[in-house]
């Protein structure tokens, strides 16, 4: 007999049944569910173009601060570092307070600080505004995925998923296009790069303030009314702390577990993204045009990958997902490595991609569903900016190694020592993989989790997980010629229509 953990790899039947097609669903969905799905992803890609304007300026910035490819991606570490405290700050007051205003502000906070990054004159004005930014950007993702994921039904949230994170890789293929094209063309240099994020993440954080709260926030404030147990914001603040101390007496385990597979996601994202277009001007020799077409071209894998493995997850299971797609990153390796043409090296970029951010792709699911249902803008943001604070040094690593892996390469004609980026990453990528498939498969997963008929965090027992709302706090909405509990919306969005149209 096959361990249970192995046993369990493949969801069982009831779990994997749905109760509609996909298209069904997917026609059925009104137009605030589609908004809410289309901010949180936004708001995720607005987060990607700022921070991968460093990785694809890396050169020029050296060139301005007069400094090497180490400290440079000294402020690619501090960025990294200093996400964890924004993901606790702006988690807990998501969970505390709603999703709409503290995402609002937080993408304010983004672009303030993206624009600031465009005005630096020295290398510590450099760093210090990176750092702060990584505050900043360490708040989006939890927000931005539970804004996009609790507002679906549960048939279309594996598909979703992979959407919403691949805003990650459209993100860093809007910087990388814009680099090619504006940057060279234009006075301000690396700098444009920068201030084009700030302006969309200002729209960004306009696009949500015109949106109405998540309604998962309306029920629980609604089912007040129903009861006539209407609290003060101090009560509610008191009801929230002893309800985060239960969760935390519940699930320190887990929480220790999802650190730990976060970071090695994080490990392996960044190990594989961060440094990609120095390798190839290094060790590769590409010229800065080249090289950032060929991470256009990872890019484009990124994204199909990501799509792919969140609808199949919904399917086969999420970990099955993330271990299939962690191998056929795996497998293409070689082909990231140690071809020398332009054709091959982008073709390894687009298969490695696909597969590191196929596995990414599941994740937003896997850990809302895997988290204490109260908190999941808490937990998975603060888990995921952990796990970033982890591998932060991946960019540092990576260019260590260089220093200490040698190869040689013809430039203006003459045989040039340069750091073997190829072999550093080669090793790196590969162990972490190997990491990545063992933790995932050794965790647990709750695929289908209906997270969305969960008491809110200031309900009293919402750190518990059997505490489910009422069937008689959840509005009716008129489903077909009468009124019914249950529609063809989770529970959490059995919200009168026109109550929520009129609150835009």
């Amino acid at each position: 007999m096959a361990p249970y953990f192995l046993r369990n790899l493949v969801p069982r039947r009831e779990m994997k049944a749905q109760g509609r097609p996909l298209l069904t669903v997917l026609a059925s969905l009104t137009w605030v569910q589609w908004a809410h799905f289309f901010s949180g992803w936004l708001c995720w890609t607005c987060d990607a173009i700022d921070f991968f304007s460093v990785s694809l300026s890396v050169t020029h910035l050296q060139v301005q601060f007069s400094k090497k490819a180490t400290d440079i991606t000294t402020a690619i570490t501090l960025t990294l570092l200093f996400r964890s405290l924004g993901a606790i700050a702006f988690g807990i007051i998501s969970d505390r307070f709603g999703r709409k205003w503290p995402l609002f502000w937080n993408m304010i906070l983004v672009a303030i600080f993206s624009l600031g990054t465009g005005f630096v004159n020295t290398y510590s004005q450099f760093l210090a505004v990176r750092s702060l930014f990584g505050v900043a950007m360490g708040g989006v993702w939890g927000l931005a995925a539970s804004t996009a994921l609790e507002n679906l039904p549960v048939e279309v949230r594996g598909l979703a998923s992979g959407v919403v994170q691949q805003g990650y890789a459209v993100g860093y293929l809007i910087a990388a296009v814009v680099n090619l094209t504006l940057v060279p063309e234009t006075s301000t240099g690396w700098r444009g790069l920068f201030w084009l994020g700030a302006g969309i993440s200002v729209l960004a954080a306009c696009i949500r303030a015109l949106l109405p709260e998540s309604a998962y926030f309306i029920r629980a404030k609604e089912a007040e009314r129903l009861h006539g147990t209407l609290r003060t914001p101090r009560e509610k603040t008191r009801i929230f702390l002893r309800e985060t101390k239960e969760m935390l007496k519940i699930h320190w385990l887990l929480c220790i577990y999802a650190i730990l597979l976060m970071s090695g996601f994080n490990f392996l994202s960044h190990g594989s993204q961060d440094l990609y277009p120095t390798y190839l001007q290094t060790s590769k020799n590409f010229s800065a045009h080249n090289a950032t077409v060929a991470t256009i071209i990872g890019n484009c894998g990124a994204i199909a990958g990501g799509a792919i493995a969140g609808w199949l997850s919904q399917y086969i299971g999420r970990r099955l997902t993330i271990v299939c797609f962690v191998l056929l990153l795996g497998a293409f390796i070689p082909l990231w490595i140690l071809p020398s043409t332009f054709g091959a090296l982008a073709a390894g970029a687009f298969c490695v991609q696909f597969g590191v951010q196929g596995a990414w792709g599941v994740i937003p699911i896997q850990l809302a569903e895997m988290s204490p249902p109260a908190f999941r803008a808490t937990f998975p943001g603060v888990a995921y900016q952990l796990g970033n604070m982890v591998s932060s040094a991946s960019a540092q690593i990576e260019a260590t190694g260089g220093g200490n892996f040698r190869t040689t390469v013809i430039k203006n004609g003459k045989p040039t020592e340069v750091a073997d980026y190829a072999t550093v990453q080669g090793i790196f990528i590969g162990v972490v993989a190997a990491f990545v498939i063992v933790i995932t498969i050794i965790g647990p997963e709750n695929h289908g989790s209906h997270f969305e008929k969960h008491k809110a965090a200031f309900e009293e027992g919402g750190g518990r997980d059997e505490a489910m709302a009422e069937e008689d706090d959840v509005p009716r909405v008129k489903s077909g010629g009468g009124e019914s509990k249950e529609s063809s919306r989770p529970a959490s969005l059995r919200v009168d229509e026109e109550k929520r149209d009129s609150a835009v």
